[in-house]
């Protein structure tokens, strides 16, 4: 399997697309959907950017994946599956968790369905799925969010925000039904897998100014891991990641994003005139 790499920079974002050279076919996780906030603005730079990939490479796109509700970009699943409409689009079936909440967040109506039925595939843990050739085993992994899952396809792991590059250590736990306990158990889960098993995070925020970076081993992030190294203590992480995550303000995306991800990346409905709306609540401090 080859693995094509693209990184917003905006968000700092990392898309993937998994394929084989040989049989061509494809999947895609993580997709970006280009949204300025200011605005109001949805573009699709780069979704085109993946589909002319895509075509260039002759590449079948069979699966279109999101290893959770991502709270700092929109989705691009739907303009992309728009591109390509045999593709299917997968989440984890926790998602139905964020969906009951966000939904009395927003004060979403009885149109908002919270049964995950907005996505073509609900992925069960450990289940297998396919794109032709390629078989990706669906491992949940929550903690930052209840609904989030990681990816193996075989020896590649797509981890979300689970875990980052080794300097940057892991995601944040603070966001509904997030825990830094469940965070813990799932990276424990992670690192049973073989050392040489390729890790490849959702984003990458550069510390220090560094050059972006998106891969490493599960043996370097046992060894060298910012936040969590093999011999960690769970008492020891969750004290750290809780009293971290009391610094960190909200996502800049994090209102108009979940919304439209819980949703499976589609957009409000239009209005009368036409026009659709993202919702921003309100809160007098």
């Amino acid at each position: 399997m080859d693995v094509k790499t693209w990184f917003d920079k905006d968000t700092s974002t990392l898309t993937y697309c998994v394929y084989d050279k040989v049989t061509k076919d494809a999947a895609i996780i993580d997709p970006v959907w280009d949204y300025d906030q200011a605005s109001g603005k949805l573009k699709t730079t780069s979704v085109d950017t993946v589909a002319e990939f895509i075509r260039g490479e002759g590449l079948k796109l069979g699966l279109i994946l999101e290893t959770h509700a991502h709270a700092d970009h929109i989705t691009g699943a739907q303009p992309l599956k728009k591109l390509f409409p045999a593709a299917k689009v997968g989440i984890g079936e926790r998602i139905v968790e964020v969906q009951k909440v966000f939904k009395s967040v927003f004060n979403f109506g009885s149109e908002f369905k919270v049964d995950g039925s907005q996505f073509d595939l609900l992925l069960a843990d450990d289940c297998v799925t396919n794109s032709g050739s390629i078989s990706v085993k669906t491992i949940f992994t929550p903690g930052h969010t209840p609904a989030c899952a990681s990816y193996l396809i075989g020896d590649l792991l797509f981890v979300g925000d689970a875990m980052f590059m080794p300097d940057s250590g892991t995601g944040r736990c603070d966001f509904p039904d997030g825990t830094a306990e469940g965070l813990y158990s799932s990276i424990q889960k992670l690192y049973k897998l073989p050392d040489t098993t390729r890790v490849f995070t959702g984003h990458d925020y550069q510390p220090g100014g560094r050059p972006v970076q998106w891969e490493s081993t599960i043996g370097e992030q046992k060894r060298a891991n910012s936040h969590i190294k093999a011999e960690t203590t769970k008492a020891d992480y969750v004290g750290m990641r809780t009293t971290r995550d009391k610094t960190l303000s909200a996502p800049r995306l994090l209102l108009p994003s979940i919304q439209v991800n819980a949703d499976g990346g589609r957009l409000p409905r239009a209005e009368n005139n036409g026009q659709s709306y993202l919702k921003m609540p309100i809160t007098v401090l």
